[in-house]
């Protein structure tokens, strides 16, 4: 399975936690793309949890740092994969760091070149050993080869705005009304903390954070919320109910208001255009660098 999402030392290695699962059939090599924050990352993990297979987990970035030991080290992890009575996913994050384009013009060195060209010619058949599943928001930047390779490509959006409803939803009850106890993934309940760090927070005046009271936020403030965050990611609306969080908790009865609530919106949308033109800034400038390189 080839989807655009180490040797040992560069990746994250499990074990897929579905037992009972079979090599019956052939992996395919899969891709997803889309832009930063939509899930890429995330429904990757998923299905190497899930799939029934060894996992090995990297980003892009981490291959240039290995160097001339990057070639012999995935070559020990495909060897692996074979050998593994399960099978291996290997998910490969912000896949373009290490499996850009080949030609002068890349900029690739040749350590690079070798990894690539390691990758290709481990990748070139099916198998029921191996899937491979690659994620990125630049797929144009893949080299033509690898591209070649995928059996399946995955788009995943930005969210519309009724998926945007949803997803802010669902942050406002982890974020908002489980602040305070274990079902809240930023709160003070968002892991047991051993009793020792628990002693030292208090000492320090960092006890248990107070659940937040929520005053006149309504059903339809959240649909506004939605409308108002056209062009965010799923990832730039959990960091928006996070800051709505923050707010809350700087107030003296840790009350999240409507009137709080909208303010913190409005400071998220004027941050999210404002990283829009740093985008469009960035992407004139590359251009312009690459024309001059062209020259």
């Amino acid at each position: 399975m080839f989807f655009f999402f180490p040797p040992f030392p560069f990746f994250f290695l499990s074990s897929a936690r579905e037992e009972g699962t079979e090599k019956t059939h052939t992996l395919f090599k899969k891709f997803s793309t889309g832009p930063p924050g939509t899930g890429k990352s995330l429904a990757a993990k998923r299905l190497a949890r899930t799939a029934g297979l060894d996992y090995a987990i990297l980003s892009g970035g981490d291959v240039a740092p290995l160097g001339p030991a990057a070639v012999p080290a995935l070559h020990s992890l495909f060897d692996w994969a074979e050998r593994s009575p399960r099978g291996l996913l290997l998910f490969v994050d912000e896949a373009d760091a290490f499996l850009g384009r080949r030609g002068a013009a890349s900029g690739q060195g040749e350590a690079l070149r070798g990894a690539l060209n390691a990758t290709l010619f481990r990748t070139g058949d099916q198998s029921r050993d191996f899937c491979l599943v690659l994620a990125t928001n630049r797929p144009s930047d893949l080299d033509p080869a690898v591209l070649d390779r995928v059996d399946e490509a995955l788009l995943f959006p930005l969210p519309g705005q009724t998926e945007r409803r949803r997803i802010l939803q669902l942050y406002l009850d982890r974020y908002i009304s489980h602040a305070a106890d274990a079902e809240g993934e930023a709160g003070a309940g968002a892991a047991p903390r051993p009793l020792v760090l628990r002693a030292r927070d208090f000492f320090r005046g960092r006890g248990r954070r107070d659940a937040i009271r929520v005053e006149g936020i309504s059903d339809a403030d959240v649909e506004a919320a939605a409308r108002k965050t056209d062009g965010f990611s799923g990832r730039e609306l959990a960091k928006l109910v996070a800051s709505a969080q923050a707010a809350a908790y700087g107030t003296p009865d840790a009350t999240l208001r409507r009137e709080l609530f909208t303010a913190v919106i409005d400071a998220k949308v004027e941050e999210h255009k404002a990283r829009a033109r740093f985008v469009d800034e960035g992407a004139e400038n590359e251009a312009a660098a690459l024309a001059l390189r062209g020259a």
